[in-house]
């Protein structure tokens, strides 16, 4: 069963030809009324359909996860793929103690520490500097870019669980689990996270009229040796 599995995540002729990008799906069919852990539980057990339907429903998402946390689209896709061959591989291991997507975020984060590491050896050892992203590819509008440059100010952890509640949309128990915080935890940085942000995106106030006229013409003491007046340097 999970021998001919893989080549319908890793096979690009067999991936559905939708482009996966960072932003939520939005389903083109009818949700099925089974439950992701009833779908898990049905793969573990043979059925090829099930895993199908849970490839179909994660996709985007889990692309989504990584494409928010690595500068490269390529290498996004590549995590994605990775993550749902750990999955296929786990399948007859799995217990649902937990809701799925709980499981399947806490194997892209494995995945994901597992690249940064690779990354920090290449950077310290093999000289090659950390690919650092570009918002520009990462979002061309202009509001974009400023709410991403003030995500990166935020505290590591603190980004983190902005990141899961607000993009990938996870309960708090569900971020307390995967990052293996205190429950009450999670709810104070998620707060302290989200005041930054706004403090961070607030515009800055704009110099009044007369600090404008000051700055335009700065006004200097008359001296003997002045005969003529100076014009104010514009800025």
């Amino acid at each position: 069963m999970q021998d001919a599995l893989p080549a319908l995540v890793l096979n690009s002729e067999a991936l559905p030809r939708t482009a996966m990008n960072d932003t939520p799906p939005t389903p083109a069919f009818p949700a099925s009324p089974a439950s992701d852990e009833h779908l898990m539980l049905a793969f573990s057990k043979g059925s090829a359909e099930s895993f199908n339907e849970l490839f179909l429903r994660y996709k985007q998402p889990i692309y989504g996860f990584f494409r928010r946390r690595t500068a490269d689209p390529q290498h996004s896709e590549e995590l994605s793929q990775e993550t749902f061959l750990v999955l296929l591989r786990a399948a007859s291991r799995y217990e649902p103690r937990a809701l799925f997507r709980t499981y399947l975020y806490a194997i892209a984060f494995k995945i994901l520490r597992a690249h940064r590491r690779k990354a920090a050896f290449r950077a310290t050892f093999l000289g090659r500097p950390s690919t650092i992203p570009d918002p520009a590819k990462q979002d061309a509008t202009e509001s974009g870019l400023w709410v991403r440059r003030a995500v990166e100010k935020l505290d590591r952890i603190d980004r983190e669980i902005l990141l899961l509640r607000e993009f990938e949309q996870l309960s708090y128990a569900e971020i307390a689990d995967l990052l293996q915080l205190p429950l009450n935890t999670v709810r104070s940085r998620l707060f302290r996270a989200r005041t930054a942000l706004r403090n961070l995106l607030e515009p800055t106030a704009a110099p009044t009229s007369s600090d404008a006229v000051q700055l335009a013409e700065p006004t200097v003491p008359p001296t003997a040796a002045q005969s003529i007046p100076q014009k104010g340097i514009r800025l």
